[in-house]
């Protein structure tokens, strides 16, 4: 499933906050004319909702999930008050910033509960057949199972190298050569 890929490699939700706020420096700048002249505010942040979802939903992380409903936010706020931009980015934020707070404690509660598997325990010690190279400090990407994973290794693996998986991560998989644990 190419959908688990780390696509963007926004890792820590920190980088998500960085994008926020790059979109939001140019609303400030750009939102009386320019590319965006004629262009309602509350639009422009609509898009930015979609897109940053969008990118959630090829990276599946739910780090940007919070921050496009944070969008959606600052769209409404933008409809009731297209001028008042220091209040659309911070309803924005303190709502992505809440719902990035409170989600933890939820999903680790749904995590320890009985019955719940993760997947992700049962990768360790699988076979896995490398499906683009990797290098040493690059990404290279694993079939394990049915599931495609970005993956990183010490040494160098060639494509179709079988290996094992020893570590996961949220998106990401560690593996070694499959020969050196026969």
């Amino acid at each position: 499933m190419l959908g688990r890929r780390n696509v963007f490699l926004f890792r820590k939700p920190y980088h998500s906050l960085i994008l926020f706020g790059i979109v939001t420096v140019y609303i400030i700048i750009y939102g009386k004319g320019g590319a965006t002249e004629g262009m309602e505010v509350w639009a422009i942040w609509l898009i930015i909702a979609g897109i940053i979802f969008v990118l959630e939903m090829m990276t599946q992380t739910f780090y940007m999930l919070w921050f496009s409903v944070g969008a959606l936010v600052a769209a409404l706020v933008a409809w009731v008050a297209p001028e008042a931009y220091f209040l659309q980015v911070l309803a924005g934020c303190l709502v992505a910033i809440v719902l990035t707070i409170f989600t933890k404690p939820i999903s680790r509660k749904f995590r320890t509960a009985k019955g719940f598997k993760d997947i992700g325990t049962e990768l360790i010690g699988q076979q896995g057949v490398v499906v683009e190279p990797i290098e040493p400090g690059q990404f290279g990407i694993v079939k394990v199972g049915g599931d495609t994973w970005s993956a990183r290794s010490t040494a160098s693996l060639a494509r179709n190298d079988k290996v094992r998986v020893v570590k996961r991560s949220s998106t990401i998989i560690d593996v070694e050569r499959w020969e050196e644990f026969i």
